[in-house]
């Protein structure tokens, strides 16, 4: 079981796994850190025994360089800010509630998510594209997301939420997505 949400979700930004309260060796941790941590790369923590496997068997890890040694100093840099940064993710967390109760209270369907991204369903891909231009004129940035990336029907609007967007924000892509 993988269960993302590196710095962003659970206590001191630990993931999904630590939000759910989830101890078990035989859970996954995968942390991206090309998001929270504004980085790139990804780590996996596992038992050895799993560890062995992905480095024998999973090609894209034998096939890659190892991390740059400023890279990992960034990355050390980067977890130290990310454990720190309880108020952010409150801050970012009260702005899922505000658009997940703000489109609610509009009669908006988002898909289920408790994360940062908010998939709002359109449908059909010209739908989509249209809803994303429409809100590109008022400046905000959603994209649309269609096939081959979800199936056929399912077009959506990719809206990623962050710390930094205000609850003004917010209201501004509730009245445009309205």
């Amino acid at each position: 079981m993988v269960l993302p949400g590196f710095g962003v979700r659970g206590a001191g930004g630990r993931g999904s796994r630590a939000a759910a309260g989830l101890d078990s060796p035989n859970l996954v941790q995968l942390a991206t850190f090309g998001k929270a941590a504004g980085l790139a790369g990804a780590a996996v923590a596992a038992t050895a025994t799993v560890i062995d496997w992905l480095v024998n068997s999973a090609r894209t890890a034998i096939f890659t360089t190892a991390c740059p040694p400023s890279l990992a100093h960034a990355l050390t840099v980067m977890l130290d800010v990310v454990g720190q940064a309880d108020e952010r993710r409150a801050d970012l967390e009260a702005r899922i509630v505000q658009l997940r109760e703000g489109a609610a209270a509009r009669g908006l369907t988002l898909l289920p998510s408790r994360t940062a991204i908010q998939p709002f369903p359109c449908g059909d891909d010209a739908v989509a594209l249209a809803a994303a231009a429409r809100l590109r004129e008022r400046g905000i940035w959603v994209p649309a997301i269609r096939p081959p990336t979800v199936p056929v029907g399912s077009a959506r609007l990719r809206v990623s939420l962050s710390a930094a967007h205000s609850a003004a924000d917010v209201e501004a892509l509730l009245d445009g997505l309205s």
